[in-house]
């Protein structure tokens, strides 16, 4: 997903990147390997999550600090990209989040982030809550859809713009998801903190084998067992004026 979002934002060599919530490193390696910075920073509130990605950027030359998205430890107009992902539907205070974001920005510097699209085609995750919802309809309370209205186009646009960007912009950006078999599919749900792991684990056996067999009856079977999915996210970008 971080390739794909970050081949939408493009932007030439020689620029200074932030990550927000960088968390393990994933889109922040992204940036390093395709973007050419010039200054790569990234930030993240989990402690372990950044020694992780001390490691795996070890060779990038990223500046990565313990701190919050609603605080950025960074002087005004520092950064000409500010980039997160998967992030900002778990940061409690979206719209300072957002204008510390515009802080930190250069003016003519671009603002860009993603976030899955709970709702409707990240297909994983959506076709386990359609069924679990179909169940049992108290875990209905749980579905990151429900959870997460930040998690929709027209929301990640009025965030934005409520920041004060211009040329504000929102489109899906979708990948391939493919398993082998269903096993290789609901596995991932058998372990975890996860809201949907954690729902599955706490069902009875009786409860979760029937879970188990509604979904399986639900998912895009071909011949050979493969399962292809899309998991799709809505990204968000905008321009500091």
């Amino acid at each position: 997903m971080a390739a794909e979002f970050l081949a939408w934002l493009g932007a030439p060599p020689g620029l200074d990147w932030l990550d927000v919530g960088c968390g393990t490193g994933a889109l922040t390696g992204a940036v390093a390997e395709s973007c050419a910075p010039r200054r790569l920073a990234g930030i993240d509130p989990s402690a372990g999550f950044l020694d992780f990605a001390r490691r795996r950027l070890a060779n990038a030359g990223a500046e990565l600090r313990q701190a919050d998205a609603q605080e950025l430890p960074f002087a005004a107009a520092g950064f000409d990209r500010v980039v997160s992902g998967l992030v900002i539907n778990f940061v409690p205070d979206q719209k300072r989040a957002a204008g510390e974001i515009a802080r930190v920005l250069r003016p003519g510097g671009e603002a860009a982030l993603y976030v899955w699209d709970y709702g409707g085609r990240m297909e994983m995750m959506r076709l386990f809550w359609d069924a679990a919802v179909a169940l049992d309809p108290r875990a209905q309370g749980l579905d990151e859809s429900q959870r997460f209205p930040i998690c929709r186009p027209e929301a990640l646009k009025a965030l934005f713009e409520a920041a004060g960007f211009s040329q504000v912009e929102a489109r899906a950006v979708d990948v391939p998801t493919a398993f082998r078999d269903f096993e290789d599919y609901w596995t991932p749900f058998l372990g975890g903190q996860a809201p949907a792991p954690a729902y599955c684990m706490s069902l009875s056996e009786e409860a979760r084998a029937a879970l188990r067999e509604r979904l399986r009856a639900s998912l895009p079977t071909e011949a050979d067992g493969r399962i292809r999915l899309i998991a799709r996210a809505w990204a968000v970008r905008g321009r500091k004026g």
